[in-house]
Parts: C-alpha cells; sequence; structure tokens
C-alpha cells in the first residue's frame, strides 16, 4: 500500500451544543479541552492520526466561521486541506466535499474520516489498526465502519449487526454488515443489546474514495446531485462560490441514514483500542474514571457535597466554593454567564436547551 493514497478527513464543523453552557457557538466542543488532556479535542485528533497519514493528506472540514479558531490550533494546516463549510449540513455532505476534493487529487485515494471529539485509550494499538484497515481497502469495495463491542444501551450511537455477533470477534477481521441501525430508541437499544449480534458503530469510516462517491450518487442523489460540476469547480477560483451554492440546495443528513443504512457494501471492522465517544455531557462522565465515593465526578477546586450521587460538577471559576445537597444523577454546570442545573441524562438535556433558539437567550448560546 502506497502511503501517498492514504488520506484523512476529520470533521470538526459541529456546533457543540450538548455541551452546552461550556461549548458555544464561538468556540462549540472541538476548539476546547474537554476530557482535561492538556489539548483540545480537535488538536488531540490531527495528532493522531499524523502517526500514519502523510501531513499533506490529512483535510479538516469545518464551518467557515471557524476558519481563524481553527488556524489558531493547527497553524501548519496547508491552505488546500482546509475545507470550509458556509452551512452545516450534517455528515453527508461534509463528506461529499471532502471526496470531491481528494478525488480531485488522487483517484486512487484510501480515506479514513474521523470525528473530532473521540477518545483513543491505546493510541499505539489505534494506529496499527488504522494502518491494517486501509490495507483491506486494496482488495475490497467495502464501506468500513469500526465497531466497538456495547457496553450499555447506548441511544446516540448507531449499531451493526454481523453475521455470528459479538462471537464472531476476531481482531482485524472485517465482517459484512447484516444491518444497519443508526440511533435507536432506548427499548430498541435495549433490546440490541440483549441479542448479542449488535457492536457500537464508532462513527470512523474507511473507504476508497471512489467507492464512496458511487454509493453517495447512488443513495443520496439530493446530496451529490448538487456537486455537479465539482471536477472543474474544486480547487479553482471559483470553489467557494460553487460550495456555497451546493449547500444551499443539498439535502441535510447524516452519512449513516444517508448511506450506510442503504448500501450493500458496508463492513465492520471490529478494534478494541479503548475508545469513547465524548459528545455529551453524560458520556463525559461515564468515561471519566475519577469519581468519589458517591460516584460524583467533578473540577472543583472547593466542594460542600452533601447526600449528592452520580452527578457531574464542572465549574471554569477553580475559586469558587460549590456548595450542593439532595441531588442525584444530576450536572451541575458554572460558568461566568450560566448556571445550568439538569437531570444527567441526554434526552432531557436536549429537550430542555432547545428553548435556547428563543431570541431572548441569542447571547448565551
Amino acid at each position: 500500500m502506497n502511503p501517498k493514497d492514504c488520506y484523512c478527513v476529520i470533521m470538526a464543523g459541529g456546533s457543540g451544543t450538548r455541551f452546552w453552557p461550556v461549548s458555544r457557538n464561538s468556540r462549540p466542543k472541538q476548539f476546547l479541552d474537554m476530557a482535561d488532556t492538556g489539548k483540545t479535542f480537535l488538536r488531540l485528533t490531527y495528532e493522531r492520526f499524523l502517526n500514519m497519514i502523510p501531513q499533506e493528506n490529512i483535510i479538516i472540514v469545518t464551518a467557515a466561521k471557524y476558519k481563524e479558531l481553527l488556524l489558531e490550533q493547527i497553524p501548519e494546516i496547508p491552505e488546500q486541506n482546509l475545507l470550509l463549510e458556509p452551512y452545516a449540513k450534517n455528515t453527508a455532505p461534509c463528506i461529499a466535499y471532502a471526496t470531491y476534493s481528494i478525488l480531485k487529487r488522487n483517484p486512487d485515494a484510501k480515506v479514513v474520516v474521523s470525528p473530532s471529539d473521540h477518545i483513543i485509550e491505546n493510541e499505539e494499538l489505534f494506529c496499527k489498526t488504522i494502518t491494517e484497515a486501509l490495507g483491506h481497502l486494496e482488495d475490497t469495495d467495502a464501506l468500513m465502519s469500526l465497531g466497538v463491542v456495547p457496553t450499555r444501551p447506548e441511544t446516540n450511537y448507531g449499531y451493526a449487526q454481523v453475521p455470528g455477533g459479538l462471537n464472531a470477534f476476531k481482531e482485524g477481521r472485517p465482517m459484512k454488515v447484516k444491518t444497519f441501525i443508526e440511533k435507536p430508541e432506548k427499548a430498541l437499544a435495549e433490546i440490541l443489546i440483549s441479542s448479542g449480534e449488535f457492536f457500537w458503530n464508532s462513527g470512523i469510516f474507511l473507504w476508497k474514495a471512489v467507492t464512496i462517491k458511487e454509493e453517495m450518487e447512488l443513495h443520496i442523489p439530493e446530496v451529490t446531485r448538487f456537486f455537479k460540476g465539482w471536477e472543474a469547480a474544486i480547487g479553482s477560483k471559483i470553489e467557494e462560490e460553487f460550495i456555497k451554492r451546493a449547500y444551499t440546495e443539498c439535502l441535510k443528513i447524516s452519512i449513516d441514514y444517508g448511506v450506510m443504512e442503504k448500501t450493500e457494501k458496508s463492513w465492520l471492522y471490529p478494534v478494541n483500542f479503548g475508545w469513547t465517544d465524548i459528545s455529551t455531557w453524560e458520556s463525559l462522565y461515564n468515561w471519566t474514571p475519577l469519581k468519589d465515593e458517591n460516584n460524583n465526578t467533578t473540577n472543583a477546586g472547593k466542594m460542600m457535597i452533601d447526600k449528592t450521587s452520580s452527578s457531574i460538577v464542572i465549574t471554569t471559576d477553580p475559586k469558587k466554593l460549590i456548595a450542593i445537597n439532595g441531588l442525584e444523577d444530576f450536572m451541575v454546570i458554572d460558568t461566568e454567564d450560566v448556571l445550568l442545573i439538569c437531570p444527567k441524562d441526554d434526552k432531557k438535556f436536549k429537550e430542555f436547551i432547545s428553548r435556547l433558539g428563543m431570541p431572548e437567550f441569542e447571547k448565551y448560546r
């Protein structure tokens, strides 16, 4: 496998609303050190792929409004490797834009696509796994997703069913996907877990650029037809105008719903390098190993806490005393201009903060 044919696309355009009020429209979670590692999610992801992908082949897709913020964190990225989206249209248009850009450069490209907010425990094994998975693409037109053994009925992840289920797990052996289910309701997620036949879809994909192009054009023409003429437009002076027009017209949809649930070419590559998608406060709580005797986790320097359990307490002011009594399964998030007290439940939190769309809360978004 020629390393020059290997590319990486990092998706970094999300608004990070599920980490509000720490994550804001002006600086969403991918530009923050949410996991207290000393580096932002985006920087961690970029450096992770530098270990296996040539720097000139790492492409980052983000919102146009985050260009300067991204360049502050990754100033070394080549200008042509920063793709700017005019609007947020979910992952399918993002991947379409990146795919056409890569094909313009290299029609033989093999691509790994990754979100920018994952925690990887074993970086060395991750690099080995990605390299081996890219190698499998030499002789197949599979669309591969990295599959993780599930530990709970998570409703924020996709699920992939494979022949033999979890009993067929063998590191490094791709398996044909029988069924791909994106973000099921809690009751269905519990059934999927109990069946022993489903892996979590990590949201990290690997494929040939030409294969995903063909499958997108087959399954989501509501996206791809608006990129007609990309061969001449991308890399030219009219690229910005061309992309703005394409994004204005195309369907807002995820690659999971748009392609992976429909394609006949879906394969799963089982992995065990230690993976967590840090996409919500609840997922951050579940991942954090440092909890007190009552299963609370906090970054507060001074606390007075009583009769409180299974809660997450975050403050941006380490000098402030945080005093809490009588909470269970709650989150308390204290910032300079917002105090959030809400059940530690993704669905309830999402419903609650939907009110941020009201005009009187605009400055807090």
